[in-house]
């Protein structure tokens, strides 16, 4: 098997994503979007955690308002962000800026804070993580933490952390959950060069249930 990391099959992702979150204690997390992300962070909801010192960031949004039901933001602050009182909310989208310069200016913030204590990933079913599409311009970037980024399979223009951003974070976290992930999650373990395949850090854990974990994965 060749996914880069350490691989839990687990009964319940987001509890298991809970658990981890209340143990490890991050001062700063980066969120990700989409229905595996949203359950882990309604179970996050009630979690011990003194979240007034936790900031938060997104690690890649659509540029639409957070109002927008497509927004990752709004999401993320229906789930949870809207129920606590966290040190700070860092939105990527800005209705004053183009998208290019809202990625210069979310780059500049990356850039002049620590590292992000836990970034938080999901997996499509096409193998892209973030909005880190296959054969797009930001799988090449290096020298930009975020870059606006997207291809005509998915709507919406978007804003993304790059593989140097993630890297720059001591833990990255997936979470992967329900069969329609497992042919995704197959070609990650089987060395296929998928976008979620490129992923390094110095830690990078694989939280996934039994209908994502095909037989011989985990």
């Amino acid at each position: 098997m060749a996914l880069y990391g350490k691989l839990e099959v687990v009964d319940d992702v987001a509890a298991a994503f809970h658990d981890l979150v209340v143990v490890r204690e991050p001062a700063s997390i980066a969120l990700s979007g989409g229905d595996t992300a949203r359950v882990c962070y309604e179970r996050l909801v009630a979690a011990p955690v003194g979240w007034e010192r936790v900031e938060f960031f997104m690690s890649d949004e659509r540029w639409v308002p957070v109002s927008d039901p497509a927004s990752n933001e709004g999401m993320a602050r229906i789930a949870l962000l809207d129920h606590i009182h966290p040190a700070a909310i860092h939105s990527m989208y800005r209705s004053d800026e183009t998208i290019e310069d809202a990625a210069a200016d979310y780059d500049a913030l990356v850039r002049a804070h620590p590292p992000i204590e836990l970034l938080h990933l999901g997996l499509g079913p096409d193998g892209h993580t973030a909005s880190l599409f296959p054969g797009t311009a930001a799988l090449d970037v290096r020298d930009r933490y975020v870059v606006p980024n997207g291809d005509d399979l998915h709507p919406y223009p978007r804003l993304t952390f790059t593989y140097p951003a993630i890297s720059r974070s001591p833990l990255v976290v997936f979470t992967v959950a329900g069969v329609d992930k497992r042919d995704a999650l197959a070609a990650v373990a089987t060395g296929k060069d998928v976008p979620a395949a490129r992923v390094r850090a110095n830690e990078v854990l694989w939280l996934v249930d039994h209908e994502a974990a095909s037989p011989g994965i985990g």
